[in-house]
Protein backbone atom coordinates (compact mmCIF):
# COMPACT_ATOMS: atom_id res chain seq x y z
CA UNK A 1 0.00 0.00 0.00
CA UNK A 2 2.81 2.06 1.12
CA UNK A 3 4.22 1.26 -2.53
CA UNK A 4 1.07 2.85 -4.18
CA UNK A 5 0.58 5.90 -1.59
CA UNK A 6 3.66 7.77 -2.53
CA UNK A 7 3.69 8.27 -5.94
CA UNK A 8 -0.04 8.97 -6.37
CA UNK A 9 0.52 11.36 -3.26
CA UNK A 10 3.71 12.80 -5.67
CA UNK A 11 1.59 13.06 -8.79
CA UNK A 12 -1.37 14.63 -6.87
CA UNK A 13 1.17 17.40 -5.18
CA UNK A 14 2.59 18.29 -8.88
CA UNK A 15 -0.67 18.14 -10.55
CA UNK A 16 -2.16 21.16 -7.82
CA UNK A 17 0.62 23.21 -9.65
CA UNK A 18 -1.05 25.88 -11.76
CA UNK A 19 -1.67 24.96 -15.25
CA UNK A 20 0.21 21.94 -16.58
CA UNK A 21 0.82 24.10 -19.50
CA UNK A 22 2.59 27.60 -17.96
CA UNK A 23 6.08 26.96 -18.65
CA UNK A 24 6.78 29.52 -15.69
CA UNK A 25 7.07 27.78 -12.57
CA UNK A 26 8.79 24.76 -10.64
CA UNK A 27 11.43 23.56 -12.51
CA UNK A 28 10.48 25.66 -15.63
CA UNK A 29 12.38 28.42 -17.30
CA UNK A 30 9.47 29.59 -19.43
CA UNK A 31 10.47 32.89 -21.09
CA UNK A 32 8.07 36.21 -20.00
CA UNK A 33 5.22 36.83 -22.74
CA UNK A 34 5.99 33.74 -24.04
CA UNK A 35 2.33 32.88 -25.96
CA UNK A 36 0.00 30.19 -24.05
CA UNK A 37 -2.15 29.27 -26.93
CA UNK A 38 -1.49 28.41 -30.34
CA UNK A 39 -4.78 30.89 -30.92
CA UNK A 40 -2.48 34.03 -29.08
CA UNK A 41 -0.33 33.77 -32.20
CA UNK A 42 -0.88 35.70 -35.09
CA UNK A 43 -0.78 33.66 -38.64
CA UNK A 44 -1.12 30.58 -36.58
CA UNK A 45 -4.01 28.24 -37.78
CA UNK A 46 -6.60 28.91 -35.26
CA UNK A 47 -6.05 32.40 -35.52
CA UNK A 48 -9.27 33.88 -35.81
CA UNK A 49 -8.60 38.14 -36.10
CA UNK A 50 -11.56 39.78 -34.63
CA UNK A 51 -14.34 40.49 -36.86
CA UNK A 52 -17.05 42.70 -36.72
CA UNK A 53 -21.18 42.15 -35.92
CA UNK A 54 -22.67 42.14 -38.54
CA UNK A 55 -26.51 41.69 -37.61
CA UNK A 56 -25.47 44.82 -34.77
CA UNK A 57 -24.00 47.13 -38.00
CA UNK A 58 -27.62 46.23 -39.71
CA UNK A 59 -29.54 47.07 -36.34
CA UNK A 60 -28.19 50.58 -36.82
CA UNK A 61 -29.18 51.25 -40.35
CA UNK A 62 -32.43 52.63 -41.59
CA UNK A 63 -35.01 50.16 -43.16
CA UNK A 64 -36.09 51.00 -46.50
CA UNK A 65 -39.73 50.88 -46.90
CA UNK A 66 -41.44 50.63 -50.30
CA UNK A 67 -44.60 50.25 -51.92
CA UNK A 68 -45.22 48.48 -55.14
CA UNK A 69 -48.58 47.10 -56.81
CA UNK A 70 -46.71 43.95 -57.75
CA UNK A 71 -47.87 40.84 -55.44
CA UNK A 72 -46.21 38.06 -56.93
CA UNK A 73 -43.45 36.99 -54.49
CA UNK A 74 -40.72 36.87 -57.00
CA UNK A 75 -41.59 40.39 -57.95
CA UNK A 76 -41.89 41.42 -54.76
CA UNK A 77 -38.43 40.39 -54.00
CA UNK A 78 -37.59 42.15 -57.04
CA UNK A 79 -38.49 45.14 -56.06
CA UNK A 80 -36.79 44.34 -53.27
CA UNK A 81 -33.37 44.18 -54.63
CA UNK A 82 -33.98 47.04 -56.60
CA UNK A 83 -34.40 49.35 -53.57
CA UNK A 84 -31.31 47.87 -51.65
CA UNK A 85 -29.01 49.78 -50.17
CA UNK A 86 -25.79 50.51 -52.10
CA UNK A 87 -23.52 52.84 -49.69
CA UNK A 88 -22.46 53.11 -46.25
CA UNK A 89 -25.24 54.78 -44.93
CA UNK A 90 -27.80 52.65 -45.78
CA UNK A 91 -25.75 49.30 -46.32
CA UNK A 92 -23.12 47.34 -44.57
CA UNK A 93 -20.76 46.45 -46.75
CA UNK A 94 -19.36 42.63 -47.12
CA UNK A 95 -15.38 42.04 -47.76
CA UNK A 96 -14.07 38.92 -48.56
CA UNK A 97 -15.26 38.80 -52.18
CA UNK A 98 -13.67 40.03 -55.22
CA UNK A 99 -16.78 42.28 -55.45
CA UNK A 100 -18.35 44.37 -52.89
CA UNK A 101 -21.36 43.60 -51.66
CA UNK A 102 -24.16 45.30 -49.66
CA UNK A 103 -26.22 44.09 -47.30
CA UNK A 104 -29.99 45.73 -46.08
CA UNK A 105 -32.74 45.39 -45.06
CA UNK A 106 -36.27 46.57 -47.14
CA UNK A 107 -39.61 46.21 -46.01
CA UNK A 108 -42.25 45.75 -49.77
CA UNK A 109 -45.84 46.25 -48.95
CA UNK A 110 -44.79 45.42 -45.05
CA UNK A 111 -43.08 42.29 -46.33
CA UNK A 112 -39.43 42.49 -44.54
CA UNK A 113 -36.90 41.44 -46.91
CA UNK A 114 -33.07 40.80 -45.74
CA UNK A 115 -31.06 41.72 -49.31
CA UNK A 116 -27.41 41.59 -50.64
CA UNK A 117 -26.81 43.26 -53.83
CA UNK A 118 -23.79 44.45 -56.00
CA UNK A 119 -23.30 48.19 -55.89
CA UNK A 120 -24.97 48.54 -59.57
CA UNK A 121 -27.31 46.27 -61.37
CA UNK A 122 -24.17 46.00 -64.37
CA UNK A 123 -21.71 44.07 -61.77
CA UNK A 124 -22.55 40.52 -61.36
CA UNK A 125 -21.76 37.72 -58.93
CA UNK A 126 -22.09 33.79 -59.14
CA UNK A 127 -25.57 32.54 -57.82
CA UNK A 128 -23.71 30.47 -55.11
CA UNK A 129 -23.72 34.32 -53.34
CA UNK A 130 -27.28 33.94 -53.27
CA UNK A 131 -27.40 29.95 -51.42
CA UNK A 132 -24.59 31.12 -49.40
CA UNK A 133 -26.71 33.80 -47.90
CA UNK A 134 -30.46 32.31 -47.29
CA UNK A 135 -28.01 29.44 -45.30
CA UNK A 136 -26.78 32.03 -43.34
CA UNK A 137 -29.43 34.61 -43.89
CA UNK A 138 -29.83 34.02 -39.47
CA UNK A 139 -26.07 34.99 -39.07
CA UNK A 140 -26.04 37.66 -41.28
CA UNK A 141 -29.22 39.92 -40.44
CA UNK A 142 -30.10 38.16 -37.21
CA UNK A 143 -33.79 37.06 -38.27
CA UNK A 144 -34.81 33.76 -39.60
CA UNK A 145 -35.39 33.62 -43.17
CA UNK A 146 -39.35 33.26 -44.21
CA UNK A 147 -38.92 31.76 -47.91
CA UNK A 148 -36.83 31.23 -50.63
CA UNK A 149 -34.21 33.06 -51.45
CA UNK A 150 -35.09 35.64 -54.67
CA UNK A 151 -32.03 36.43 -57.11
CA UNK A 152 -32.36 39.45 -60.24
CA UNK A 153 -30.26 37.97 -62.74
CA UNK A 154 -29.48 35.08 -64.95
CA UNK A 155 -29.57 31.68 -64.62
CA UNK A 156 -25.72 31.71 -63.75
CA UNK A 157 -24.81 35.26 -62.34
CA UNK A 158 -26.85 38.25 -60.19
CA UNK A 159 -26.94 41.85 -59.17
CA UNK A 160 -28.71 40.94 -56.11
CA UNK A 161 -30.34 38.19 -54.12
CA UNK A 162 -33.32 39.02 -51.49
CA UNK A 163 -34.73 36.27 -48.40
CA UNK A 164 -38.33 37.29 -46.83
CA UNK A 165 -37.51 37.36 -43.05
CA UNK A 166 -39.34 36.88 -39.72
CA UNK A 167 -37.61 39.04 -36.76
CA UNK A 168 -40.54 38.03 -34.12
Amino acid sequence: MKKLLIPVLAVATLAACEDPFNREGVGFTGIDGEPRTISDVEGAAAFVPPATNVPAELAELPTVAVSSDQTEMVKVAGVAIDNGGRTPGDAVELVGSSTPLFLSTVSVNGTLFGVVRTSNNSVKVDNTVGSNFGNLTEQFTGCLPAGDVFRKGSSSRSSGFAVPLNCS
